[in-house]
């Protein structure tokens, strides 16, 4: 039973450090079988102290949040960050606001612009560009993805290849030092992968809590990121591996 105990404690310390862990990668540090680490991973997650996934785990800070519960999340963060990317916006561009609730407080903020073309894949964003007037407003099909609000599938990246955009503005769920921008969804992910094909110009919006979290689905590495909208508490680290891959960091202070 100690040896379960230690080896279990073993694995969160490992979790906790890297956000999620591979069941080969444990059965060899820890010198035991795979069956014995699943074992573990079900365990502690009955506890609620991680979640599974295929061939792993992720932290529970990790875990794919509704839109209402995200919107409960650093708010007024997310409002100025929403606030000061729309500064990057200039009259005659055509954006894309992924699906978010970062990206939607960019939509709360676009009254100013006389001549302005929106895309968005978010039934909530495109609902909420209904107030504007002098919006020209597009939205892709396909089917809907009630955890995001998203409309995401093969008509979706069918209609999105067919267009083309000035600024993406890409919401993510976390970043990985060595490889880049995770979402928690493969469609999602996928689909970001052809906004950004088709955008003259990406920008991350995302608070800084996002750095130290992760997800399960890819969307792409540092190079295809121009610049990252971010707040004041973003650790110095994080600040400097982004401008060495040269990304233009702008910070929404209060």
């Amino acid at each position: 039973m100690k040896k379960t105990a230690q080896r279990r404690s073993l694995i969160l310390q490992k979790l906790d450090e890297l956000g999620e862990v591979n069941v080969n990668d444990l059965s060899e540090m820890l010198e035991v079988s795979e069956v014995t680490i699943r074992n573990d991973l079900d365990k502690l997650e009955n506890s609620n102290l991680l979640v599974r996934a295929h061939g792993g785990a992720f932290k529970t800070n990790n875990i794919a949040l509704t839109v209402t519960e995200k919107r409960k999340i650093n708010h007024d963060i997310k409002r100025l960050i929403g606030k000061k990317a729309v500064s990057l916006i200039n009259e005659d561009d055509s954006i894309i606001l992924d699906s978010g609730t970062t990206t939607f407080e960019i939509s709360n903020n676009l009254e100013k612009f006389k001549n302005l073309t929106v895309i968005s894949n978010a039934l909530d964003i495109v609902n909420n560009l209904a107030q504007y007037e002098n919006l020209q407003v597009y939205m892709p099909g396909g089917y809907l993805k009630e955890f995001s609000m998203s409309l995401v599938g093969p008509m979706a990246e069918r209609n999105f290849k067919q267009l083309y955009c000035n600024k993406l503005f890409l919401g993510i769920d976390g970043m990985k030092a060595n490889a880049g921008f995770f979402t928690h969804y493969m469609e999602e992910a996928h689909l970001n992968q052809i906004m950004i094909d088709i955008a003259e110009e990406v920008i991350v919006v995302t608070d800084s809590s996002k750095f130290k979290k992760s997800g399960l689905a890819f969307i792409c590495g540092f190079d295809k990121i121009n610049k990252v909208v971010t707040d004041d508490k973003i650790e110095e680290a994080d600040l400097r591996m982004l401008k060495q891959h040269n990304i233009e960091v702008i910070i929404a202070e209060s």
